[in-house]
C-alpha cells in the first residue's frame, strides 16, 4: 500500500485549493457568466449546483490523472470528491474552510487506503 493513499489524498486537496483559486479569483467574471448560462439551461437551482459539482470532478479527475498518470485514481479521486461535497451540502452542515477540508482529506485518505490496501 505504501503511502499512494496520502499523495492521492493531498493533490486532492491541492487540486480543491487551485480549482477555488482559479475560479473565485482569476476566473471569477467568466464563471459567473458561465453560471448564469447554466442557470438559464437547467432552470433550477439543484441542477446548476448539480452541473456546478459535476464540473468540478471533471477537474479533479483531469488534475489527478495527469498528476498520477492514472486515470483510474482520476476517477476514483473525482467521485469520492464529489460524493462528499454532496453528502455535505445535502445534510446542511455549516463549516468553516479548515473543517471542510479536514473532513474531505479524512474520508479521502479512508477511501484510498481501502482502495490501495489490497494492492
Amino acid at each position: 500500500m505504501e503511502l499512494l493513499w496520502f499523495y492521492v489524498a493531498v493533490v486532492l486537496a491541492i487540486s480543491d485549493e487551485i480549482h477555488s483559486f482559479l475560479f473565485w479569483n482569476v476566473f471569477v467574471d467568466f464563471y459567473i457568466l458561465f453560471a448564469g448560462i447554466i442557470k438559464e439551461t437547467v432552470a433550477s437551482n439543484i441542477k446548476l449546483w448539480l452541473v456546478h459539482e459535476i464540473l468540478e470532478s471533471i477537474f479533479h479527475f483531469i488534475v489527478l490523472s495527469l498528476v498520477f498518470f492514472s486515470v483510474e485514481i482520476g476517477f476514483l479521486g473525482a467521485l469520492i470528491h464529489m460524493v462528499i461535497d454532496l453528502y455535505h451540502e445535502l445534510s446542511g452542515y455549516k463549516m468553516t474552510h479548515l473543517y471542510h477540508r479536514a473532513l474531505h482529506f479524512t474520508i479521502e485518505s479512508f477511501f484510498f487506503m481501502l482502495m490501495f490496501s489490497g494492492r
